[in-house]
């Protein structure tokens, strides 16, 4: 049951025109919040801004624009997930990274500082515990990113600690397991082009786009030598946001640091199969070997944020979660006149 009666003001969400940003923009306005959007649109796009919410077109980074907005609209909470998100291309680019996702934030959250804004929900990533020691990975473990982007979040999340530390405001990091799916509505889904996604490229492939998909390492110590990955429905995602959200606005004076994922993983030959059941077809698979920064398997104790929150899964199921990433892609098909 949601909260937003309570709740004064308007949400900012940055990224709002990407994939996840979209959705958590969905399901924020679906319940009664009202939204403003910042993006700069260099990977979103505007029309996956719902009409609902108003879209101010800015970087984050961008002081004077991001502290008008927060002005301008009341912001009372923002939700950031504004940032890059590519593993290897961190890994050949770490400067991209840390510009784009820690000295960024850098400047977001300063301008909440200045501004007042109460609360902060971010974007973080399973990435910051780097390869771990125990499977499945409770929040408590160590935190050793094997990657830029997974250390460009993690210095976000320190930065965080010590800002509620010392001024008004308290936050909830989220820590995303692989994001996967699209808004069973239709209403959004993964639109980015070059997308690194598992699923996105396998619908990709099933719909013709590509010719087979690249299977990057056969040679892990898992069960088929494959990387093992615990998917969460983005909007399962979504909806773990406004319930985030809810929380800090409940009791502003606590902090959270959460995992996202719905506790088990599938390997990547085992999503492939499942695209394979779904579209009654056979993907083609290319092995290739292990890119640089990859960990063996992830998967997440959830046991957390089912405590903490109200939150519970709604589209914990692999196919579920493949069927409507294969509708969306279908009509994205559409959409570009394919």
């Amino acid at each position: 049951m949601s909260n937003v009666a309570a709740f004064d003001g308007k949400v900012m969400v940055t990224g709002g025109a990407g994939y996840i940003g979209s959705h958590a923009v969905l399901a924020l306005l679906d319940v009664g919040y009202q939204v403003v959007v910042v993006d700069n649109l260099v990977t979103g796009f505007d029309w996956a801004v719902d009409r609902r919410a108003t879209l101010v077109e800015a970087n984050v980074a961008d002081d004077d624009k991001v502290r008008a907005a927060i002005r301008d609209h009341r912001v009372r909470a923002i939700m950031h997930f504004a940032g890059s998100v590519v593993v290897p291309e961190s890994v050949s680019d770490p400067l991209k990274y840390y510009r784009n996702n820690t000295a960024a934030t850098r400047s977001l959250i300063a301008s909440a500082v200045s501004e007042g804004v109460p609360h902060f929900i971010f974007s973080s990533t399973a990435a910051t515990y780097g390869n771990p020691a125990n499977v499945p990975i409770v929040e408590s473990d160590p935190t050793q990113p094997i990657n830029p982007y997974g250390m460009s979040k993690l210095m976000t999340e320190a930065m965080l600690k010590d800002v509620a530390f010392a001024h008004p405001m308290n936050y909830c990091a989220l820590r995303y397991f692989n994001v996967a799916g699209a808004d069973p509505q239709g209403r959004s889904g993964q639109s980015t082009v070059g997308a690194t996604h598992l699923i996105k490229i396998a619908v990709e492939a099933a719909t013709g786009k590509r010719q087979s998909v690249g299977v990057f390492g056969t040679d892990f110590p898992t069960r088929d030598g494959t990387g093992i990955r615990d998917y969460i429905h983005v909007s399962d995602l979504a909806a773990a946001h406004v319930a985030a959200l809810e929380l800090l606005v409940a009791d502003p004076a606590a902090s959270h640091t959460l995992n996202c994922g719905y506790g088990r993983g599938f390997s990547v030959l085992e999503v492939l199969d499942a695209v394979d059941r779904v579209t009654n077809m056979t993907i083609t698979r290319d092995l290739q070997g292990r890119r640089a920064g990859d960990p063996a398997e992830l998967v997440a104790d959830n046991g957390a944020i089912l405590s903490a929150l109200p939150w519970r899964p709604q589209r914990d199921n692999l196919d579920t979660i493949v069927q409507d990433a294969l509708a969306w892609e279908r009509k994205l098909a559409e959409r570009q006149g394919r």
